[in-house]
């Protein structure tokens, strides 16, 4: 089946466009709360422009850290300030009330982010089903997971339940690259950001995943890289276009998110 994804874009320079997928912002005028010990240092939207002012982004999804809690404070603002082509991608208990998820929505909220490699609060994954459920019906949201790719063998009946859904960081592990393989085959996308945080071959496993389907990349900056072995490097993103090409790479890179988020002519 042809693609209905549109053809790579570029900006107005002829860089080619990105739409950064997976970035943080940490604002200290709002709650943070200690994971497994650690707090991380301030990047508010300043911060992040200032990072990424040498790169053509059009957009991108905050994603919210494990060190943030259920706090939605921080994300409302951070969108505001950003603006249109900016999304939320947020964390919610399983009280959530519909109004609360409808509020989050048309404020630009896109997913519900579950980190299960650092602990997200989730101990009834029957339970989290049930909301990842939930805020599909009412909102259209999708699922993003923080995971080794190595437990995704004994998560899949769990993730057959789940709307649409992405794996964080190139699924962490090399051993783990046959399952989220499959999973690709099946519709999953997959963040290409943090290439520092696993022990992959980067260039292999940005091949094999965009031959598996070219719409499956999101390439992401992962700024600031919290806890990452190497941060994020401007030379992260040519790295996806000299590997897959500029028609693969291109996708990659801003028109696969760009649908994933369903991003419409106002930004929202």
């Amino acid at each position: 089946m042809a693609s209905r994804v549109r053809s790579p874009t570029a900006d107005s320079t002829g860089q080619r466009a990105i739409f950064d997928a997976h970035l943080h912002i940490i604002d200290p005028r709002f709650p943070l709360v200690p994971n497994q010990g650690y707090t991380p240092e301030p990047f508010d939207v300043a911060a992040y422009r200032l990072r990424t002012a040498a790169l053509p982004i059009t957009g991108g999804a905050v994603v919210s850290g494990s060190f943030q809690g259920y706090d939605q404070t921080y994300l409302l603002d951070a969108l505001r300030q950003l603006g249109p082509g900016f999304v939320g991608v947020t964390q919610l208990p399983a009280t959530a009330t519909e109004e609360q998820i409808r509020s989050l929505q048309a404020a630009g909220v896109r997913g519900l982010r579950c980190n299960l490699y650092r602990g997200g609060g989730w101990q009834d994954l029957d339970e989290l089903a049930g909301l990842a459920a939930r805020v599909a019906r009412l909102a259209g949201w999708h699922v993003e997971l923080y995971v080794d790719a190595r437990d995704l063998p004994d998560l899949s009946g769990w993730l057959a339940r789940l709307p649409a859904f992405s794996v964080d960081h190139l699924g962490l592990s090399r051993d783990g690259l046959p399952a989220l393989l499959r999973l690709v085959e099946q519709g999953a996308k997959v963040k290409a950001s943090g290439f520092s945080r696993g022990d992959l071959d980067v260039p292999t496993v940005l091949e094999a995943i965009a031959a598996t389907n070219p719409q499956a990349l999101l390439f992401g900056t992962d700024v600031p890289s919290t806890r990452a072995p190497r941060p994020f490097a401007d030379s992260d993103a040519a790295l996806v276009l000299d590997v897959l090409g500029e028609e693969l790479g291109g996708r990659a890179l801003h028109d696969n998110a760009v649908a994933f988020y369903r991003l419409d002519s106002a930004g929202h």
